[in-house]
């Protein structure tokens, strides 16, 4: 099987009652920590170097919190692990196979030869079969070894050309759809005179726009009002900014998700924080739910009081 047999909705079923169990195994040096590292990410519980005899206690052991919230469990283990035997590992997954309440799957990581001795050589590690020989031995001797597991495993990850980058998103990829995690996005406002947001990933100045604070009747009202917001608008660079913005975080926010970015700030800025960067927080948040996410909307300085100092003295100021 290749890597681009059938995914993991084909190949572990629709069934939400039973206990997602993925076996993750493979060749030293392919990436079975990486993988795990993802899984994990991505919600799973993760136990890694696990003597697989112990797995039919690991499973029973699985707290029963519910059909719709049972937390999938991925178990990593190689040549290394404890009491390690192929066959006498399949001839166990065949009969944990047979259990109504399991769906188990087995990902094994591959990877060719002169890859393998690269990485090797390249960190200067010892190949835990190759004792005092070259690492080429160690790594046909475990090629010989994982030899069953790699023929019966339902998913195969060849990692000869992939950086970790590249294996991060191809486990992504498979198993995205089992997360019951989404990716965090948090709108904010802030006023610079304040300080800057001590965590935001993207920070847009405002200060480019007409400032409601020198208007005397917008000037104790903020960016929530429909005056600010008129007066906002009015200004001709505006629509033409506001749409450049919401274009560009509509083409990030896909990217972000899908490097496995768990949090997202998006910080909006102008002198004070309660006008300008206000209303455009509150026009971009709109604007995000409605292309599908469900960003938290934040005012950092939406209470803070309006003064002359703040906004630049009274010289009038755009």
């Amino acid at each position: 099987m290749d890597d681009d047999s059938a995914g993991i909705a084909d190949s572990t079923g629709n069934s939400r009652d039973k206990q997602r169990v993925l076996l993750v195994t493979g060749m030293l040096g392919a990436g079975k920590t990486t993988a795990l590292r993802v899984l994990e990410d991505l919600g799973w519980e993760i136990v890694d170097n696990f003597p697989i005899r112990l797995l039919d206690g690991l499973i029973e052991s699985a707290p029963e919190t519910g059909a719709e919230t049972r937390t999938p469990l991925a178990i990593g283990f190689d040549s290394r692990t404890r009491g390690f035997n192929p066959e006498r590992i399949i001839a166990q997954v065949k009969a944990l196979e047979g259990r109504e309440d399991i769906e188990l799957n087995t990902l094994f990581l591959d990877c060719s030869s002169a890859e393998l001795e690269r990485r090797y050589n390249e960190t200067r590690r010892r190949h835990a079969l190759a004792s005092d020989a070259p690492v080429s031995t160690g790594v046909r001797a475990e090629r010989e070894i994982m030899a069953p597991l790699r023929r019966w495993a339902e998913m195969l990850i060849d990692t000869s050309g992939y950086t970790s980058n590249d294996l991060q998103r191809a486990v992504r990829e498979r198993f995205a759809s089992m997360a019951n995690e989404e990716m965090t996005v948090t709108v904010s406002s802030f006023g610079f005179s304040r300080g800057m947001p001590p965590v935001a990933d993207l920070v847009f100045d405002m200060r480019f726009l007409d400032n409601p604070h020198w208007d005397p009747d917008l000037r104790p009202q903020t960016g929530q009002d429909a005056a600010v917001g008129n007066y906002i608008r009015k200004d001709p660079a505006f629509e033409e900014a506001f749409t450049r913005i919401r274009d560009l975080l509509l083409l990030l926010l896909p990217r972000y998700q899908a490097q496995g970015k768990a949090y997202v700030h998006i910080a909006f800025g102008c002198t004070g924080g309660r006008h300008r960067s206000v209303f455009t927080a509150e026009q971009i948040s709109a604007a995000l739910r409605q292309a599908g996410f469900s960003p938290t909307l934040l005012h950092r300085n939406l209470g803070s009081r309006a003064a002359d100092l703040l906004e630049g003295g009274p010289r009038r100021e755009k």
